[in-house]
Order: C-alpha cells, then structure tokens, then sequence
C-alpha cells in the first residue's frame, strides 16, 4: 500500500494573531478579569495566524449549536471537496478511480455524514465504500492513513481516500472562560486536507505504508476531549497532554521501531501532529530528535494552528512534495482522546519511488 498524494484545502479568511486576539478580547473584556492572561495564552501557543470557517465578523451573531453546525456541514463540503479533487489530481485520479472514502473529524456532526453528500457534489461511484469516524481528535490524521492501509491489504487493486475536515472555530464556548477554552481560542484553527492511498496492484510512486501501531493508555478519558451538552462541543483539555508525550511515546516508537529492526536513527522523515509548542519540545525531548527534525511540524503551527486530524496530513502533503532518498524511512505520529498514540511506518522505496 502506498501514499499517492496528499492535499489540503484551507478556508479563504485568513487572520494574523493579533486581529483574533483583539476580537477576543473585546468579546470577553467585560466579563475577564485579567486580559493580560488572554495575551500571554495566545502569545505562548506560538501561532501567527490562523484561517477561520466563516469570515471574523459572522461570529458574534450565531445563535447557538445547531446554527454553528449548520455552517459546519455546509463548509465541510466544500473544504472537504476541494481537498479531495486537489489530492486525486496530485495522483493522477479521477473520483470514478475511488473505492472506499474515509472521513474523519471531531468538530462537527451530520448524518448523512460529509462523505455520504460528497457522492453526489463530487459524483463519487454509487458502489463506494464509505466509512465516517468520530470522535479520534487529533490522532485521526495518522489513524485515518493507517485504516486506509488496512483497507487496500485485503483489496490491492483499489483506491482509498482518506478525507479529515476540522473546523474548530465552530467549536469554540463564547461564554466559557476556562483556561483550557482560553488556550483552545489561541491554538486551534480550520482546514481539511485529504489523502490518497492504492492498494499493491496499483503503480505508484509515493512511500510504502509498510505497518502501523496503535497504543491505548488507560484511565486517561480525562486528558483531552469532549464534554458535549446543549451548548455544543465544550473543550477538555489537560496540562498533562506533554507528560503523556515523556511518559508513553518514546517506549511505544522504540518498540513499534524494534519491531522491524529499526531504530529511531533510521528515520530519515518525522512527520508529526503539531498539537502545540509544549507538545512537540516534549516530543524532541522524548525521542531525542535531531534539530530541524520537527520543522515541518512547527511550520504548520505557527502559520495555521492546530487543526486537530487534518494538522498531521498537511505535515504529511510537504513531505511528499520534497521526499526524502529512495531507501529512506518515516514514521507517521499522532496523539489523541482516549488517550492513544497512532504510528504510521513509512518507506521510500529503493526503485526509486
């Protein structure tokens, strides 16, 4: 099973840290005491600007979850329409190529589900496999890769797409103070991205998924997630998310790596979900990386924020497009709620692909 291309999609209102910050405290200033804490919330996440769903000045006027859902369906399907298209281009597909089409997300709910109503805006076969998933937050983008690749080990002959849509901004409590909604209003942005993977039977000239591996942590529910209640999506979000990082990734690559009589010096490319500054220095720390390692990573924070399962497959899009040498391995990393880890075993083949 190989990666054929990647390809994001990113909604056309765009704004720096700066604007957003000020929106936000004009939002809250009447009700915070202490602004100053916002600023250094927004400033300590590292983002310099973020794209949004709708455009700034439609917030304040949405008039609650299902209104915010409304416009989350709608942009999803185009987001998410513009990314597939752009990604089977890349591998020189058409939509009457694809046989199974995976979606994920965690920001947003519809049944039919985004990949059900993109049969009929992108005119998908009428015999497509289609397979929503819910609720994996950040781990999807590397999770989604690796079902897709199980996929096309019983069905070599055939195309999967994995599709991820998240717009956070959708999310976001306009009345919770919290610290952790504070943090989430500075880090998390809205994008979609898709990935295109064929089966053995298939050429192509994109790395080999060689295994993927999951890890579960238990008793860990309360890390990161989802209190759902009348209001929407209200954020859980522990300070332990980088302790996670220390305590759990480095055992799980070494003995995933191990597995296959590798170790952390043979990879050449780390492609990894951006959840935040103090998540990847934990990640550096943890898997004692070499500088520039996670550049690509910090990239992507830094100009679009986190956006949860669809961070990773943008990491994974700038991969493709400057590969690293035939021969060469990469490893595909995410953390989300549960809380997990999914890891993704890449290799650039030595023919050349």
């Amino acid at each position: 099973m190989r990666i054929a291309s990647a390809a994001s999609a990113l909604p056309p209102h765009a704004y720096d840290q700066e604007t957003l910050l000020a929106a936000f405290r004009e939002r809250w200033a009447a009700r915070y005491f202490n602004l100053g804490r916002l600023e250094q919330l927004h400033r300590n996440v590292l983002v310099g600007g973020r794209r949004l769903a709708l455009p700034l000045e439609a917030y304040p006027a949405l008039g609650g979850w299902g209104e915010a859902n409304d416009h989350w369906i709608r942009v999803a399907q185009e987001l998410g329409g513009e990314a597939v298209l752009a990604a089977l281009a890349g591998a020189g597909l058409g939509v009457a190529d694809v046989n199974a089409l995976y979606f994920v997300t965690v920001t947003g709910v519809a049944t039919p589900s985004i990949d059900a109503r993109l049969v009929n805006r992108l005119g998908l076969p009428p015999t497509l496999k289609r397979v929503p998933i819910f609720g994996l937050g950040c781990l999807a983008g590397a999770a989604g890769v690796a079902r897709c690749a199980d996929y096309l080990r019983g069905h070599p002959g055939e195309v999967a797409v994995l599709l991820s849509v998240e717009l956070c901004s959708l999310t976001l409590q306009r009345e919770d103070l919290s610290v952790e909604n504070l943090i989430a209003s500075g880090l998390f942005g809205d994008g979609a991205a898709a990935a295109v993977l064929v089966g053995d039977g298939r050429a192509c000239a994109g790395p080999t998924v060689v295994d993927s591996r999951s890890s579960f942590y238990p008793d860990t529910e309360r890390v990161m997630g989802w209190d759902v209640s009348e209001r929407g999506f209200k954020v859980v979000l522990s300070a332990e998310v980088p302790e996670m990082v220390r305590r759990h990734l480095r055992r799980d690559v070494d003995a995933f790596l191990a597995a296959h009589g590798l170790g952390r010096g043979d990879i050449a490319r780390w492609i990894s979900h951006p959840g935040g500054p103090r998540v990847l220095e934990a990640m550096q720390e943890a898997l004692e990386l070499p500088p520039g390692a996670l550049d690509s990573a910090w990239r992507t924070l830094r100009e679009v924020g986190n956006l949860s399962s669809t961070s990773v497959l943008l990491v994974l899009e700038e991969t493709l497009a400057a590969p690293p040498p035939p021969g060469s391995w990469g490893l595909m990393s995410a953390m989300g709620p549960g809380f997990c880890s999914e890891l993704v075993l890449l290799r650039w083949e030595d023919d050349g692909s």
